[in-house]
């Protein structure tokens, strides 16, 4: 079954990634598969066999073709750095499929040379989690890691108390973070950093390869990646909650769903993670934090810009300092789009800025306020009892059919503004039930999510006062 092969550990310098094979598990229970994504991927042939399938995505039996490895990186976490690297993964392989070279790779699969004391394992809730928000992020048209399984075991993980195992298996374009550039650039040997740039560039953008300094265009190829998937991030009330280096692919792909949340009252000062107790990766910091990972990013590449720094750094500011400018006007073109504005103006942005500052003063529904501005409801029959949001509602339907027709402004907002999303209370309840042994409430909402700009799907309703005590966790 040579269906897996491994550019990473074939093409690569060897001080990159550490030989890892996965380690057994007891009594592997196939919970969950992803028959979708095979599917488009185009390897349902090669996982038909039920007990091969489970043997090999819990990492019992290795794969014909496959070099399992342990990728070495590192990463500014909270703005420290640190030597970091897979302390609870493996990447089996990477898989020719119908959309190309794609990684797989086993979640919760032992220790590694990189687990740092830890005991590389990963609980069923956690990787439950991980395999429903990104499947929702898939649905909502976000760029995004999938998971293709999660496999339950019988082996106990310790945290705080005692969980079940699980193993999940996750497909990437690559795993390939700005911390693997800062582990090339600090901690690897001469040639490293150059090895890795030019494998990078031949995987995701061959079409950099002609270009006259490549290594620049890497650079702004990924900003541009990063600037559209935080733009789409913010679309849908996002927060991604621990957006470190490592955390940040260069394929320009979600990636790592640890504390992650989506944001219910609209407030840009909305933190649930546990560890962000400073809201450096608040909602609406996420921006200027993809432009600080950018910066790390252009600092690793920066010895091969120049060998002078200062020139180095000159030419990576001219880049990087085009990104506000340019994430300020995706910005207020997304948010137009959320209100159904077809010909954004000048006068579109104060439109924007205003509705911000009411939704913040109303404590209003992000995601629900804009399905109900363009349906209609309850919801915004209240708010135009306010003078000051009945004002701003009048500006608003002016603007929306200015050079437009009602309809592609309907058009415009209903393919912008989703209906569902994980809202954070049903997400608890679902992994709960699951954990408990009842996953047919995880099947349920997973399937509700998976057209989210269903326009008949009814308005989700939080219950009172849920976000304030709400937390998540890294589940590590």
């Amino acid at each position: 079954m040579a269906w897996l092969k491994n550019t990473y550990a074939t093409q690569l310098p060897k001080n990159l990634y550490s030989v890892q094979a996965p380690e057994p598990v007891s009594n592997p229970k196939m919970v969950l598969y992803n028959k979708g994504l095979a599917n488009e991927l185009g390897i349902t042939e090669y996982l038909k066999e039920e007990q091969k399938a489970l043997a090999y995505l819990s990492g019992n039996e290795i794969l014909s073709g496959s070099q399992a490895i342990a990728q070495a990186y590192a990463g500014h976490q909270f703005g420290y750095f640190n030597l970091l690297g897979d302390g609870r993964a493996v990447l089996l392989g990477e898989m020719e499929t119908n959309k190309g070279l794609y990684d797989l790779q086993l979640k919760g699969s032992g220790q590694t040379p990189y687990s740092r004391r830890g005991d590389g394992r990963a609980t069923f809730y956690s990787m439950l989690r991980e395999y429903l928000i990104s499947e929702a992020m898939h649905a909502l048209h976000i760029p995004t890691t999938r998971s293709l399984a999660v496999v339950k075991t019988s082996d106990k993980v310790y945290r705080e108390q005692i969980h079940e195992g699980a193993i999940l298996s996750r497909v990437a374009a690559s795993h390939i973070r700005v911390g693997t550039f800062e582990y090339a650039r600090y901690f690897g040997e001469k040639g490293n950093l150059e090895a890795l740039l030019q494998y990078t560039i031949q995987r995701h953008y061959p079409e950099l390869l002609d270009h006259q300094n490549h290594v620049l265009a890497l650079l702004e190829e990924v900003m541009q990646r990063q600037k559209d998937l935080i733009i789409n991030w913010l679309r849908v009330g996002f927060i991604h909650g621990v957006m470190n280096t490592d955390n940040m692919a260069i394929s320009g792909e979600t990636i790592d769903y640890g504390p992650c949340a989506f944001m219910n009252n609209y407030h840009p000062k909305t933190v649930f993670s546990s560890i962000d107790t400073g809201g450096r990766y608040a909602f609406a910091n996420q921006p200027n934090i993809a432009y600080w990972n950018l910066k790390v990013f252009a600092n690793a590449l920066n010895p091969l810009i120049d060998e002078n720094k200062d020139i180095a750094n000159t030419k990576t500011d001219e880049i990087l300092n085009q990104f506000p400018e340019a994430f300020s006007k995706a910005y207020f073109e997304m948010m137009s789009h959320k209100l159904g504005i077809v010909n954004e103006t000048e006068d579109s942005r104060e439109l924007v800025q205003e509705c911000m500052e009411l939704l913040v003063k109303q404590q209003v529904d992000y995601t629900n306020f804009f399905t109900e501005l363009r349906r209609g409801g309850e919801l915004i029959d209240k708010l135009k009892q306010e003078e000051v949001f009945d004002a701003w509602y009048y500006k608003w339907e002016k603007a929306r059919t200015r050079g437009a027709s009602l309809s592609e402004s309907e058009a415009l907002m209903a393919q912008n503004n989703p209906v569902v999303i994980p809202r954070n209370h049903m997400v608890e309840v679902v992994l709960k039930s699951a954990v408990s042994g009842d996953m047919q409430p995880f099947h349920t909402l997973l399937e509700e999510l998976s057209s989210p700009y269903d326009d008949t799907s009814t308005i989700q309703v939080v219950p009172a006062n849920f976000d304030a005590s709400y937390q998540t966790f890294c589940g590590t």
